[in-house]
């Protein structure tokens, strides 16, 4: 009885442990499109790639996004981006240590969140927009993950649809294949213990 308790609580523990650390990724600067069809962006600067920080003046490479259309809310008021079509790439230029070329390509899965942060009207506006990611990582692994992109614009511009991103942040959770492979024998385990204990 023991044992088969033991099991079961690195059965359920297990899943916890699945993951690495991961990589977080930062981003400062760029611009933003904005408009009913969607969002997009050009110019934002790859700041810090898995503790490899960027010199001041300097990035470790660009990172582009773009959402489906807004499905419902407004721009001006916060409402929800569709991830149909959406995407999320990052580029590396291998300068620091980081790899170069595409370090991350993949999209949004599930809604995308635009909430304003700044009081309604005020002149200086600010948003975020968030949403999970999934895709590749350069060395070929599937991951998943966040983004939050910190946006500020002023009233004039974001009629015009134009915003400006002022950092983002983008952690990614990597599986580690040992302890799902670990995980695995587990619950076997645990289902020929139970299995013998049921036929004896």
């Amino acid at each position: 009885m023991k044992a088969a308790l033991l099991l079961i609580a690195l059965a359920l523990a297990l899943p916890f442990t699945a993951f690495a650390d991961g990589i977080v990724l930062t981003n400062q600067n760029g611009s933003i499109a904005i408009s009913n069809a969607g969002i997009s962006s050009t110019g934002s600067q790859l700041t810090s790639f898995n503790g490899i920080v960027a010199p001041p003046g300097h990035s470790l490479g660009s990172v582009h996004f773009s959402t489906g259309a807004l499905i419902s809310g407004s721009i001006a008021a916060g409402g929800t981006f569709s991830s149909a079509g959406s995407s999320f790439v990052v580029i590396g230029k291998g300068n620091y240590g980081q790899p170069k070329g595409t370090i991350f390509s993949g999209s949004f899965v599930g809604p995308i969140i635009w909430t304003l942060t700044s009081p309604p009207g005020a002149k200086n506006l600010t948003f975020t927009l968030s949403g999970t990611i999934q895709g590749m990582l350069y060395n070929g692994r599937m991951v998943s993950g966040t983004t939050v992109q910190n946006i500020y614009t002023i009233n004039g511009q974001l009629a015009q649809g134009i915003g400006h991103i002022k950092v983002g942040s983008t952690p990614l959770a990597i599986p580690e294949p040992g302890t799902l492979s670990l995980f695995g024998v587990g619950l076997v385990a645990l289902g020929g213990m139970f299995r013998r204990k049921l036929l004896g």
